[in-house]
């Protein structure tokens, strides 16, 4: 069986590259899927501390957090077509001189 701490580790890594990819990166949608990535992360973080304690917890929240997510893509992804519809660019750069 696969220790919990791999677990962790991985979690933590992920969650990592997804704020790294979230800074580094100038455009929309890789700074969206970067949030998504941070919130699978986070996922497996409560997923391995709910095994660990044997108790539902973690995954209720992670049931929660799936919902909250789903609702993100939709919602997200509208903005950014609708930036992209009037901007021509889904660049943060262009973005940043949106005023009203």
């Amino acid at each position: 069986m696969i220790p919990l701490s791999y677990f962790i580790i991985l979690s933590l890594i992920l969650f990592v590259l997804g704020i790294i990819a979230f800074f580094v990166k100038k455009d929309l949608i890789t700074q969206f899927l970067s949030v998504e990535i941070m919130l699978n992360a986070a996922n497996l973080a409560f997923i391995t501390f709910s095994k660990s304690a044997s108790a539902l917890d973690g995954q209720i929240i992670v049931f929660f957090v799936i919902t909250v997510a789903a609702a993100e893509v939709a919602i997200g992804l509208a903005i950014i077509l609708l930036i992209y519809r009037q901007k021509k660019s889904i660049k943060t750069e262009d973005i940043k001189s949106m005023k009203g």
